[in-house]
């Protein structure tokens, strides 16, 4: 750091959340800091669901305000990032031993007029005898419903909008634990740890903003030492992949017979994504994993419905995270409340601390406002809202048309196979550019892993988006690690690991004062 300067924000989480707020406020003109203990969005934030929706169950507990403002952000966010962010059909199939139809269907009529005027087209109920959408279902099955949400890459959406902090100032600190912070003269003077090697260094700030997630409590019981009354519950939801299930592009919604809601998503080309659970957790976060019971309750959810019974032994990757809901004392983790909460702790009216409880990843974007509506008293001079009309990285499309840049990248890039530029596409929008460069043919792109993963994009996620672990890689910047053997990932391991040592020796030590930034911490040993 240079001279120690003190910023105007110290935001510790990077998380969808964090950099949220860390983009917003950085936008605004205030100077940012935003520290991650590891990789960005690696803990709850890329263990989503992986929807933007309004949460059409959420309506059953009186959730009303949080469903319409869930449906405005899901339009607002698929302007700004409609390269990870796109429609998609929801089928519901009805069982008799559920909902009633009256009900599904008052709750779609309700859903449908929170979300009014926008793109997204209406819900209908549909004859599963004669849809398409009823083909792989128990032939038992006839009535149906269908409706739209969105789909998103969660990590790559968390990792947007720290490239869009980044671009407007804001410094992104990946591997960098938050290990105490007190109040001196008026300000936050916080001791940042090295997660890797242990280095220390202290920081000032005006403000700090706890967007730690699961960890929210342990940064204000145990680095802060503040008291505070508001209380998280941790809620583990697990998911697991299997070969696909279906044919065509639409996604279901079951109704399970303890009431929950299963989703059964299209993911990836090849596979189905099935989730989620509701289990209350309470051991370490960085530790969570779907066990054995889940995965025989999502796969028993699903063949209830499916004419094709699936069981564990089909599970071909699993992944889980543990919400941190505010604690509203439900004794249904299923009940709890996906409205987030802010509590701003003032202590003796200098150096504030915002804490934020819950929250879900559809709301990001309008969370992150209201913080800075509750903090613009300590910064009077602060910009107005600037993120509802601004595109994300990469997605300043022509004609905001995914199809439109896949035109213009084939006239670009000839040589290059259509699938493959589709694949990067999806990854990167516009900033596809940035990633072929000026390669004319495949073999001006590296070494080829497979998947679509190139040796030039492992070099672009390096240097410009903070990957610094095949994981990075393979499970958040990209998901080629599902469409890879064991072997290509050893590949790109291997290949990051020469890297990272040929860095090492031919490059002088990189000094603390620029560490956040990727390229220069992408090889630091």
């Amino acid at each position: 750091m240079q001279d120690n300067p003190i910023f105007d924000l110290l935001v510790i989480g990077g998380g969808i959340n964090g950099t949220g707020i860390a983009c917003d406020a950085a936008g605004r003109g205030l100077s940012v800091l935003l520290a991650e203990q590891g990789d960005l969005a690696g803990a709850t934030s890329s263990a989503s669901s992986k929807l933007i929706h309004g949460g059409l169950r959420y309506l059953e507990y009186g959730e009303f305000r949080l469903v319409r403002e869930a449906l405005l952000e899901r339009e607002v966010l698929l302007a700004k990032a409609p390269h990870i962010i796109w429609p998609l059909r929801f089928v519901l199939p009805h069982q008799m031993t559920a909902r009633p139809a009256w009900l599904i269907r008052t709750g779609l009529f309700i859903y449908d007029y929170l979300g009014r005027n926008q793109q997204l087209p209406d819900s209908q109920g549909i004859d599963l005898r004669r849809h398409p959408a009823g083909k792989p279902l128990k032939d038992t099955i006839r009535k149906g419903f269908v409706y739209s949400d969105c789909w998103t890459d969660d990590a790559r959406l968390v990792v947007l909008n720290a490239m869009a902090a980044a671009e407007r100032g804001a410094r992104i600190r990946t591997r960098t634990r938050v290990t105490a912070a007190k109040r001196v003269d008026g300000l936050w003077e916080a001791r940042l740890t090295d997660s890797e090697d242990g280095h220390e260094e202290t920081v000032r700030a005006r403000l700090v903003v706890n967007t730690a997630g699961p960890w929210v409590r342990t940064v204000l019981d145990d680095v802060a030492h503040l008291p505070s009354a508001s209380r998280v519950r941790l809620v583990k939801g697990s998911h697991l992949v299997v070969p696909r299930l279906h044919d065509g592009e639409q996604a279901y919604i079951l109704q399970n017979v303890d009431k929950r809601i299963i989703f059964v998503l299209p993911y990836e080309g090849n596979f189905s994504l099935i989730g989620t659970t509701d289990v209350s957790f309470t051991g370490d976060p960085a530790k969570v994993a779907m066990d054995a019971a889940e995965a025989e309750y999502l796969c028993a959810a699903v063949n209830r419905y499916f004419a094709k019974p699936i069981s564990p032994a089909d599970v071909v990757w699993s992944y889980a995270g543990v919400r941190p809901l505010y604690d509203d004392a439900s004794d249904n983790p299923s009940a709890v409340t996906r409205e987030y909460v802010l509590e701003l702790d003032l202590g003796d009216g200098a150096a504030p601390l915002l804490s934020v409880f819950g929250g879900k990843i559809t709301t990001y974007r309008s969370l992150a406002e209201n913080v800075m509506d509750k903090i613009r008293r300590f910064f009077p001079a602060m910009g107005q809202a600037w993120t509802w009309s601004a595109p994300l990285p990469g997605g300043d499309m022509p004609g905001a048309s995914f199809t439109h840049l896949l035109d213009d990248l084939g006239k670009a890039y000839p040589r290059l196979e259509p699938s493959f530029l589709a694949a990067v596409a999806r990854r990167h929008g516009t900033h596809a550019y940035r990633v072929l460069g000026d390669a004319k043919e495949a073999a001006d792109l590296g070494a080829d892993f497979g998947a679509a993963l190139t040796a030039r994009e492992i070099d672009y996620l390096v240097a410009e988006e903070w990957a610094r672990t095949p994981e990075d890689v393979l499970w958040r910047r990209t998901k080629c690690g599902l469409h890879m053997d064991e072997a290509g990932r050893q590949a790109v391991a291997g290949y990051m690991a020469s890297n990272r040592s040929a860095k090492s020796v031919n490059t002088p030590s990189t000094p603390q004062a620029n560490k956040d930034s990727p390229k220069a911490r992408s090889f630091t040993v």
